[in-house]
């Protein structure tokens, strides 16, 4: 949506709420910044879209038809539009802090983090010390994730460029996203594939460039008897064999690799970590994430994919 469209509907519904009584089209018109247009048959056209918009994301708009008045009025009850008091008993306020903390390192922190500063505006405690000593993490590192998490939830088509397994080729698809689940510390994004006329899994590290969203929110229908995780359990249990990597790294860094591979002393400040992997891309989103603390020696498909992503951020 655009910053234009929002303003203006964000004006129409203060308008509509602070108003003492129902007001007719032509005087929405007048109070309402963004409808002054010289063409009656544009505004009527945006009028009643912006109030289906509206009403269609729960805002109650109501209609007025007074006998001694040729046009209709239209308010927003405020008792109507006004949430209740929201109060949270302490494992629902432990809950809320638990999940924060999830996604804290993930690419919906900002979300997160404005999710409890408005409740806490609002008067409403929650609890993020609810971990204890242990601490939770999501890891969404894969750029794709922000585009295909909104499309999921707009309920919009999207169209990306895919490289499949043990390839190097890469095809555009054109998918309706049905969901993005996470599954042993690799995302995927599962729905149907257009172009194969058929439910398909992608894994997101596989996505090279943008994901571009194709049409209208809203066209996007998930299958009722659709089981998402089961499809990416499936998928994930055919994957090739796992193999090992050597890469080096810097003495008291890369924690995260010291804990999942084995690690032997080296020289020069460098200790030697072997890690089991099956997908390349995947362990070379984490990889580079280290910079310049690892590098890795072997093998070859896994040094060249943290190349092309580093040489890919550098442009």
């Amino acid at each position: 949506m655009s910053r234009r469209k929002t303003e203006r509907l964000l004006n129409l519904v203060i308008c509509l709420l602070s108003t003492r009584r129902p007001l007719s089209a032509e005087q929405i018109r007048q109070a309402v910044p963004g409808y002054d247009t010289g063409n009656d048959e544009a505004f009527q056209r945006m009028f009643e879209r912006d109030k289906n918009e509206l009403r269609e994301i729960g805002i109650p708009i109501e209609v007025h038809r007074d006998p001694w008045e040729d046009e209709p009025g239209y308010r927003i009850p405020r008792q109507a539009y006004e949430l209740p008091e929201i109060t949270l008993e302490a494992d629902e306020a432990a809950v809320l802090g638990l999940a924060a903390q999830v996604w804290q390192r993930a690419n919906l922190a900002e979300a997160a983090g404005g999710a409890l500063l408005k409740l806490r505006a609002a008067g409403v405690e929650t609890d993020e010390s609810a971990g204890g000593p242990l601490e939770l993490r999501v890891d969404t590192r894969d750029p794709s994730f922000p585009a295909l998490w909104e499309a999921v939830r707009d309920r919009r088509v999207v169209r990306f460029d895919y490289r499949a397994a043990g390839s190097e080729v890469l095809l555009t698809r054109t998918v309706e996203p049905w969901g993005v689940v996470s599954r042993r510390g690799r995302w995927y994004v599962v729905g149907h594939d257009r172009e194969r006329a058929a439910p398909r899994v992608f894994r997101l590290s596989r996505i090279t460039g943008p994901v571009t969203p194709v049409g209208r929110p809203g066209v996007v229908a998930v299958p009722a008897d659709v089981d998402i995780r089961s499809m990416v359990g499936h998928r994930d249990d055919s994957l090739a064999p796992e193999r090992t990597a050597t890469i080096r790294i810097r003495e008291h860094t890369c924690q995260w690799l010291r804990q999942i591979g084995s690690v032997r002393p080296g020289e020069g400040g460098w200790d030697e970590v072997t890690v089991e992997f099956a997908d390349p891309e995947w362990l070379a989103g984490s990889v580079v994430g280290f910079a310049a603390d690892a590098e890795v020696t072997d093998p070859p498909d896994l040094r060249d994919a943290v190349i092309r992503r580093l040489k890919g951020a550098l442009a």
